[in-house]
């Protein structure tokens, strides 16, 4: 093939396309979205003498006990919540339907 000739439509084509570059970033460049933030928990590390009597009222009574619904309910961390449900079959007040590895489910001793 013979070489383009210089000049011509490949410079009105390069001026149209600076031009369309130029002018499209009207708005601006995309903003990035705030990451959306969870709450802070403050969960207590040891049982107060309301909050063990409150455990041991009310989760006996529970239908489905696990860690999370003791820490949930209780306002307590991970590894008091596995403490207390091991007091509470102990005592007998509760009774064990699954062990898993790292976590149990358990239900109320009728």
């Amino acid at each position: 093939m013979p070489p383009k000739a210089a000049g011509g439509k490949s410079k009105q084509i390069q001026a149209s396309k600076a031009a369309a570059k130029g002018s499209s970033g009207g708005a601006g460049r995309k903003k990035w979205s705030k990451g959306r933030s969870r709450e802070k928990l403050n969960n207590a590390i040891l049982f107060d003498k309301e909050t063990y009597a409150k455990l041991l009222k009310e989760m006996p009574t529970a239908k489905v006990i696990t860690t999370a619904v003791v820490s949930e309910r209780m306002k307590c961390n991970g590894s008091l919540a596995r403490r207390a449900i091991k007091e509470l079959l102990s005592k007998g007040l509760i009774k064990q339907i699954i062990k898993g590895h790292g976590n149990g489910v358990y239900t109320k001793a009728q």
